[in-house]
C-alpha cells in the first residue's frame, strides 16, 4: 500500500501543472490515499486525498470526460469524512457533489447506477440527522431505480436489493406502513438467496432479513417470525467470528431478538442471554465507538427487563448508570439524544416508583421535558391552570395526534392515553374519564389482533378499566366482561410466562370475589387455581407472589377435607426470600392447624363482648348459638366432609355474618382476625420461639424475640433432603423399646448428627447472642421437621456440647396455642385435681404388664400435693375417662397409644371398651386443665399426609386447653418409662411443695439427663414437652 502510494507520487511529480495527464495523477494519488485511510483508519490520508480530489476536479471542467468521475470521488471521500467527523457541511456538499456526477451519467452510463446508490445513501443520512420526509421519498426513489439498472446476474444486485429492502424497512418504522415492511422482506429474502454460503456478505443479509421479521413480529404478532428471526440472527452470528466487522451487530441484533421472545413468552433463559450478549457487544466498543451509546443503551434496556422479572434493584442501578454514560455519548446535536434523555429518564421513573426516591423522579420529569423541548413552568408545577396528571394526559393526546390510523405505535399511545384518563378517575371520580378509557383500550384491543404479541397486555387493560366501572356502577355485564377478558389474557400467558403471575393477581383481585361472597363457594378448582398462581409467581421469582399469600384463606377452605398441603410453607419461604420476616411469621401462623385453629376461633370466650352494652350482649349470645350448631355439624366427623359441606356452608354464612357486625363495635375491630406479628411476638416473653420451615423454595429458620424482629438464618438443606432424613430416622425408630430389636445407636446418631449440622447448629450460634446457657427455647416446626426430634440435635463427638446441654427444648405447633396456654392460668391452686387414668387390658389389645405399678408410683408422688384420684382396669372405659376429664386439671395416661395415619382422628388412647379418640377429646370440655402425661406411645408426631394440622394426641390434649403436655414420638419400653416417670415428678415438686406445669419442661429436662447411663439412648429423646 505504502509502495502504492508513493509510486503515485512520483508520477504526480513528473505530470507538472499543465500536463495533460496531471488530472488523472491527482485523482490516482487521491485514490491510493483514501484505499489507505480505509485500512487504516489515518485521518491525514483522508484529507490529502480530498484536496488532491478538489485539484483533479478543478482540472476537469464540465465537458471533460472524467469530471463525473473526479464529482464521484471527491464526494465519496467528504462522505467518508462525514462519517468519521459528523461535520454536516461535508455531507452537503457530498449531496450536491453526487446530484452533478448523476447528471452526466445518463440511463445507459455503466456507472449510472453507483451515483444513484451512492446519493440516495447521502440521503438517507441527511434524513437521519433533520428528519426532513422528502430526503427519504427521494432516497427510496434513487434505490429503486439503482436496482432497476442492475438485473438478475448484475454483481451488485444483491447490494441493491439490500439497500432498497433496508430504506423500506426505515420508513415502515417511521410511518407504520406495513406495505413498506413488506416488501423490505421479500427484498431481504431475494438478496440472501443471491448469497449462498461462503458469499462474503451472507451475514449481512442474514442480519437484514432477521431484523425486519422481528419487526413484523412486533407489528404482527406471530411467533414463528421471531423463532425465525433469532435462528438468522444465530446464523450470522456464527459468520461473524471475534473481529469480524459484522460481529458487533449480530450480537446486538440477537440479543435484542431474545429480549423480544422473553417478552412474549417469559423464558428467564432467553433473558439472561440476552444480558450477556449485551455485554459482550459492548465489550466490542470503545470508549469513542460510535455505537457504545447503543450498546449501553441495550444493555440498558434488559437489565430493566429483569429488574421487573425477578426485583433486583442493582440491576435498576446498573440501567441507570449505563443510560447516564450513554447520554453523556450523545450531545446536544446527536440524532439519538431524545431517545437517552428518554431511556434515562424512564429508569429513574422505575427506581421512584421502587424506592420512592423524589429527586429520582424530578430528575426524571426534567429529562422528559428537555427530550420534548418543553419548558419548565414552576407555576404550573406548583398548582397551576394543569395539575401534573392533566398535562400527562394532554402529552398523551398529542402523541395520538402524532401516531394516526395504520401508525406501528398507535396501540401503545391508546394505553398511554388510556392509563392517564383511567388514573385521573381514581383521583377525581369523573365517570367520563372511566368511559373514554375504556373505549381506547377497545380501539388498542382492535389493533393487536390475535397472535399479536401484546394482545394479552391490551385485554388486561381493558378488562381492570372494565372492572372499575363495575365497582362504581355495579353493571353485572360489566363485571362478566371484565372476568373473560382476564381469562383470555391468561390463557395467552402460560404457565412460565413473566407477566402471568400479574394477570393472576388482577383476576384474583377482581369483584368475581363479590359473587363468590354471593354463593360461599371454595371448589376444588379454587384451590388449584390459588396454588398454580403461586407456583407460576414462585417459578418467574416474581415479587407478586406474597400477594397471593397474603389474601385472607376463606373460613370453610378447611372443612373441604384438603387443606391447601404446603401452602402455608411456600407462603412462609416466599416472605422471608422477600424480606417480609413479620410477614412470614404471619402467614405460616394462619396456614398451619387450621383445623385447630377454627376449632379454638369456636370456642372464642366472648366476657368482654357481652359486658360491652345490650348489642354486644346480644350478639355474643348469636355468636354462641351459631357456633353451638356449626360446632355440633363438625363434631358429626364420621360422615363425610361432602355430605355436611351444604350445611356447614349455609351455618358458615351466618358465622362471618355475626362476626362482621361484631367488628362494627368499638374495640372490637379485629375480632377473630389472624393475629398479626405484633401478636404473635408475645409467644416469646418467655424465651425464643424458633420456627423451622421446609418448603419447596427454600428451607429457613426465624428466631422470634420478645423485643425485636424476626431473626433469619438460611438453612443448609433443601426439602427433599429434609424428607429423606425424616423418613430414614422413622424407619429406625419404628421398632424401638422392643425386646427382640434394638435400633441401630450409630444410625441414629449419624441422623441427629445431620440434624445439628445443617439446621440447629447454626440457629445455635444467632441465639448465644441473646440467651445464656440453661434457658428455655420452643421450638415450631413444619412439614417434615414436625417428623424429626430436634431436641436432640448434638455433634455426639468427645469435648462436644450437644443441645440438650445447651438449652431446655419445648415444642409448640403454632405460636398462637403458646400464648393461649400462658394465657390460661387457673388461680385457685387449692381445687386443682390430679386423675391417673391406667388400662393394662384394653379392648383387643396387648396386655401392659407395668401400668398398675406405674399408676401407684403416681399416687405416691403427687398424692401429697394434689387431690388425687385413679382410673383402672374396668373403670377405665371411653365415658369414664371422658367424664373424668372434664374435671380434672391434672393427668397422667398410660396405656396403649393407637395412632391411625390413614384417619388421622380417629387416632385413640386404648381403653377398657374400646378407643378413646381424638374426636372425643374434641368434644369433652375440660375445666381449666393443666398438664397432661402421656405415658403412651407415638403420642406426639403426627402423619406425613397432614404434617401441618397436627393432629395427633398430644395435640389433641393442648387443643383441649391442656397448658403443659407431655408426649412421646415413638415407641418407649414399659420398664423404661416407669423410671422416667418416677423422676419427673419427684423433679416436677418445687421447692415449696407445689406442682407448677410450667416447670415441666425443666423437669423432663433434668430427667432424662439423670437417667443418661441408665436407659437406652433412643428411650432418652423419645419424650418430648409442648406448651408452657
Amino acid at each position: 500500500m505504502a509502495d502504492d502510494v508513493e509510486q503515485c507520487r512520483a508520477a504526480l511529480q513528473e505530470c507538472p501543472a499543465g500536463h495533460p495527464d496531471r488530472s488523472m495523477s491527482l485523482h490516482n494519488l487521491a485514490n491510493r490515499l483514501h484505499d489507505r485511510f480505509q485500512k487504516q483508519g489515518v485521518l491525514f490520508d483522508l484529507e490529502e486525498a480530498i484536496e488532491l480530489n478538489r485539484a483533479s476536479l478543478a482540472l476537469r471542467l464540465p465537458g471533460h470526460p472524467d469530471r463525473s468521475m473526479s464529482l464521484h470521488t471527491l464526494a465519496d471521500s467528504l462522505d467518508d469524512r462525514f462519517q468519521k467527523q459528523g461535520v454536516l457541511s461535508d455531507l452537503e456538499e457530498a449531496i450536491e457533489l453526487n446530484r452533478a456526477s448523476l447528471a452526466l451519467r445518463p440511463s445507459d452510463h455503466p456507472d449510472r447506477s453507483v451515483s444513484l446508490n451512492n446519493l440516495a445513501n447521502n440521503l438517507l443520512d441527511r434524513f437521519e440527522r433533520h428528519g426532513v420526509l422528502s430526503d427519504q421519498e427521494e432516497a427510496i426513489e434513487l434505490f429503486r431505480a439503482a436496482l432497476a439498472h442492475r438485473p438478475p446476474g448484475h454483481s451488485l444486485r444483491s447490494l441493491s436489493l439490500n439497500n432498497l429492502a433496508v430504506s423500506l424497512h426505515d420508513r415502515f418504522r417511521e410511518r407504520g406502513i406495513l406495505s413498506d415492511l413488506t416488501e423490505a422482506i421479500e427484498l431481504h429474502r431475494a438478496a440472501l438467496a443471491i448469497r449462498p454460503p461462503g458469499h462474503p456478505d451472507r451475514s449481512i443479509s442474514l442480519a437484514n432479513l432477521s431484523n425486519s421479521i422481528r419487526v413484523r413480529f412486533e407489528e404482527q404478532g406471530v411467533p414463528s417470525d421471531l423463532d425465525e428471526s433469532i435462528e438468522l440472527t444465530r446464523a450470522a452470528l456464527a459468520l461473524s467470528p471475534p473481529g469480524h466487522s459484522t460481529r458487533f451487530a449480530s450480537l446486538n441484533n440477537l440479543a435484542i431478538g431474545l429480549r423480544a421472545r422473553f417478552e412474549q413468552q417469559g423464558v428467564l433463559s432467553d433473558l439472561n442471554e440476552s444480558i450477556e450478549l449485551h455485554r459482550v457487544a459492548l465489550a466490542l466498543n470503545p470508549p469513542d465507538h460510535p455505537l457504545r451509546s447503543v450498546s449501553l443503551n441495550n444493555l440498558a434496556n434488559s437489565l430493566r427487563n429483569r429488574l421487573l422479572q425477578q426485583g433486583v434493584l442493582s440491576d435498576l442501578d446498573e440501567a441507570i448508570e449505563l443510560n447516564r454514560v450513554a447520554l453523556m455519548l450523545r450531545p446536544p446535536d446527536h440524532s439519538l439524544r431524545s431517545a437517552s434523555l428518554d431511556f434515562l429518564a424512564i429508569t429513574l421513573e422505575e427506581r421512584f416508583q421502587q424506592q420512592g426516591i423524589l429527586s429520582d423522579l424530578e430528575e426524571a420529569i426534567s429529562l422528559y421535558r428537555t427530550a420534548l423541548a418543553l419548558p419548565f413552568d414552576a407555576d404550573s408545577r406548583s398548582g397551576g391552570v394543569l395539575s401534573d396528571l392533566d398535562e400527562a394526559i394532554e402529552l398523551h393526546r398529542a402523541a395520538l395526534v402524532l401516531r394516526p390510523p395504520g401508525h406501528s405505535h398507535r396501540p401503545n399511545s391508546l394505553n398511554n392515553l388510556a392509563d392517564g384518563l383511567v388514573n385521573r378517575f381514581r383521583q377525581r371520580s369523573v365517570l367520563s374519564d372511566l368511559n373514554e378509557t375504556i373505549e381506547l383500550n377497545r380501539a388498542a384491543l382492535a389493533l393487536r389482533a390475535p397472535g399479536h404479541s401484546l394482545r394479552s397486555s391490551s385485554l388486561n387493560y381493558l378488562a381492570n378499566s372494565l372492572r372499575y366501572r363495575f365497582e362504581q356502577q355495579g353493571v353485572l355485564s360489566d363485571l362478566y366482561e371484565a372476568i373473560e377478558l382476564y381469562r383470555a389474557a391468561l390463557v395467552l400467558c402460560p404457565p412460565g410466562h413473566s407477566r402471568r403471575s400479574s394477570y393472576l393477581n388482577d383476576l384474583a383481585n377482581s369483584p368475581s370475589n363479590q359473587l363468590s361472597q354471593v354463593s360461599h363457594t371454595v371448589s376444588r378448582e379454587d384451590i388449584r387455581a390459588a396454588k398454580s398462581w403461586a407456583a407460576s409467581a414462585e417459578q418467574l421469582e416474581h415479587g407478586s407472589v406474597t400477594l397471593l399469600f397474603c389474601r385472607p384463606r376463606p373460613a370453610i377452605s378447611m372443612w373441604s377435607g384438603r387443606p391447601l398441603h404446603f401452602l402455608a410453607m411456600d407462603a412462609f419461604s416466599c416472605g422471608v426470600r422477600h424480606g417480609a420476616l413479620t410477614t412470614a411469621v404471619e402467614l405460616v401462623e394462619q396456614g398451619r392447624a387450621v383445623f385447630w385453629t377454627q376449632l379454638a376461633r369456636f370456642r372464642t370466650p366472648l366476657d368482654d363482648l357481652s359486658a360491652s352494652g345490650d348489642t354486644g350482649e346480644g350478639l355474643a349470645e348469636e355468636f354462641k348459638q351459631v357456633g353451638f350448631r356449626l360446632r355440633k355439624v363438625l363434631d358429626a366427623l364420621d360422615a363425610s366432609p361432602e355430605d355436611q359441606s351444604p350445611q356447614i356452608r349455609q351455618l358458615t354464612m351466618q358465622w362471618n355474618d355475626v362476626i362482621s357486625r361484631i367488628r362494627m363495635l368499638p374495640d372490637f375491630s379485629r375480632c377473630l382476625l389472624p393475629p398479626l406479628f405484633s401478636d404473635l411476638q408475645k409467644a416469646a416473653e418467655d424465651g425464643p420461639v424458633i420456627i423451622v420451615n421446609a418448603s419447596q423454595y427454600s428451607c429457613d429458620a426465624l428466631i422470634i424475640l420478645s423485643d425485636q424482629d424476626p431473626i433469619h438464618i438460611a438453612l443448609g438443606i433443601a426439602r427433599t433432603e429434609v424428607s429423606e432424613l425424616s423418613s430414614t430416622f422413622r424407619s429406625l425408630t419404628d421398632h424401638a423399646g422392643s425386646s427382640d430389636h434394638q435400633t441401630e445407636l450409630l444410625d441414629i446418631v449419624g441422623v441427629l448428627r445431620e440434624l445439628w449440622n445443617n439446621i440447629v447448629e447454626p440457629i445455635v450460634q444467632a441465639l448465644r447472642q441473646f440467651i445464656p446457657r440453661g434457658s428455655r427455647i420452643w421450638w415450631c416446626p413444619t412439614a417434615e421437621f414436625t417428623l424429626l426430634p430436634l431436641h436432640a440435635a448434638g455433634p455426639y463427638e468427645p469435648h462436644s456440647r450437644n443441645l440438650s446441654y445447651l438449652y431446655i427444648s419445648s415444642y409448640t405447633p403454632t405460636l398462637a396455642t403458646l400464648i393461649r396456654a400462658r394465657e390460661q392460668v387457673f388461680r385457685d391452686a387449692s381445687t386443682q385435681n390430679f386423675v391417673a387414668i391406667g388400662q393394662a387390658n384394653p379392648d383387643g389389645g396387648k396386655p401392659l404388664d407395668c401400668v398398675a405399678a406405674e399408676v401407684d408410683i403416681v399416687a405416691q408422688r403427687v398424692a401429697p400435693f394434689l387431690s388425687f384420684t385413679s382410673l383402672t382396669d374396668s373403670e377405665a372405659t371411653v365415658q369414664g375417662a371422658s367424664d373424668v376429664l372434664r374435671c380434672k386439671q391434672w393427668l397422667h395416661l398410660a396405656c396403649h397409644g393407637m395412632p391411625n395415619r390413614k384417619q388421622p382422628f380417629d387416632s385413640s388412647f386404648a381403653m377398657h371398651d374400646g378407643p378413646l379418640m381424638i374426636r372425643d377429646i374434641i368434644r369433652t370440655h375440660l375445666q381449666n386443665p393443666e398438664f397432661a402425661f402421656l405415658s403412651a406411645c407415638h403420642t406426639a408426631v403426627g402423619h406425613e399426609s397432614s404434617l401441618d394440622e397436627a393432629i395427633h394426641l398430644a395435640a389433641a390434649m393442648q387443643f383441649s386447653r391442656f397448658r403443659s403436655v407431655i408426649g412421646s414420638m415413638w415407641s418407649v419400653d414399659d420398664s423404661v418409662a416407669g423410671e422416667i416417670f418416677s423422676l419427673f415428678y419427684d423433679n416436677l415438686v418445687d421447692d415449696s411443695g407445689r406442682l407448677d406445669c410450667k416447670c415441666a419442661a425443666g423437669a423432663l429436662h433434668k430427667t432424662v439427663k439423670m437417667l443418661r447411663k441408665k436407659i437406652p439412648f433412643e428411650q432418652q429423646i423419645a419424650f418430648v414437652h409442648i406448651g408452657v
